[in-house]
């Protein structure tokens, strides 16, 4: 599948401070009937969102928040815990997140993100509450070097799976890859018979 490539891009942050985000708190289970990507968005963070009337609520984290300008999720430890679900990262991305900053992303969210096209990352505690300190805070994420960089000049590494990593360059996912794989794999095939 063709997902939207990262290179390098800048945006302002989002802070979700809470630690221990789980894969339900992104995107209840309710919602999970649906093989369809488009439209999670709105689902994003529902119930931290809207009251059970699916009313808005006063403490809405995302109120105020475009998603055009605020591509850079800042969530608090542990992001991503909980069941594993493509749905999570797929609200995310279509909410209009292109990463998310941690100092500790759950392993099998990690994996669905960068396989759809959400690069996430992981800091050190410092840099993480620098980070949470300063909401809206202009970063740039250059995945061709893996760092972030502020308009200060400030520059801060991070590691990234090398697969996941080449597939979000090329915007695609791992089937994207065996895809483009497919005159290669004629080829041993045909040698194999």
């Amino acid at each position: 599948m063709s997902l939207e490539k990262i290179t390098q891009f800048t945006s302002k942050t989002m802070v979700l401070e809470a630690e221990n985000i789980d894969t339900d708190q992104i995107i209840p289970a309710r919602f999970l009937t649906t093989t369809v990507r488009e439209g999670l968005g709105k689902l994003a963070f529902y119930d931290w969102r809207y009251n059970e009337a699916g009313l808005p609520v006063n403490s809405d984290p995302f109120a105020g928040k475009d998603s055009g300008i605020h591509q850079i999720l800042v969530g608090g430890d542990n992001f991503g815990c909980g069941s594993s679900r493509e749905h999570a990262p797929w609200a995310l991305v279509d909410f209009g997140f292109r990463a998310v900053i941690s100092t500790k992303v759950a392993d099998i969210f990690k994996n669905n993100a960068l396989k759809n096209g959400l690069l996430p990352i992981e800091v050190e505690p410092k840099v993480h509450a620098e980070l949470l300190a300063a909401p809206g805070v202009e970063l740039t994420i250059d995945l061709e070097r893996r760092e972030i960089i502020r308009p200060d000049h400030w520059r801060q590494s991070f590691e990234v799976d090398p697969f996941g990593r080449q597939c979000l360059l090329d915007g695609i996912d791992p089937l994207g890859f065996l895809q483009s794989c497919e005159t290669d794999i004629e080829k041993f095939e045909a040698r194999q018979t």
